[in-house]
């Protein structure tokens, strides 16, 4: 890989966040998710920071908002089939950083 043409930089743009991955793991392991299911699924998260996580992770088409006209309203999320293609990568990095932390405990030691 070159260097100078190098776009990981660009990748961690999008995947960059405290909250993003664990928004995309629940949505590969789960298809489709109600806000309030994955408010209640990551706890910590406000409401505001979810919306904005899921604003940025919906305008690069990694996921996908669907509206539904009921009252209450009802907002759905889904991963698309782009935002699947992640789904290794994260998988590397969930392994990497399993492996790191072992690793530093060891030395710790």
């Amino acid at each position: 890989m070159n260097p100078q043409l190098c776009r990981v930089d660009d990748a961690l743009q999008i995947l960059v966040g405290k909250w993003k991955p664990i928004i995309l793991l629940h949505l590969l392991e789960e298809d489709t998710l109600r806000f309030s299911e994955l408010k209640r699924l990551i706890p910590g998260i406000t409401q505001k920071m979810l919306t904005n996580q899921l604003r940025d992770l919906e305008e690069e088409d990694i996921i996908e908002r669907v509206v539904y006209p009921v009252v209450p309203p009802k907002v759905e999320y889904s991963i698309t089939e782009y935002g699947r293609t992640l789904h290794p990568i994260l998988d590397a990095m969930h392994s990497w950083g399993t492996n790191h932390l072992q690793r530093k405990e060891a030395k710790h030691k």
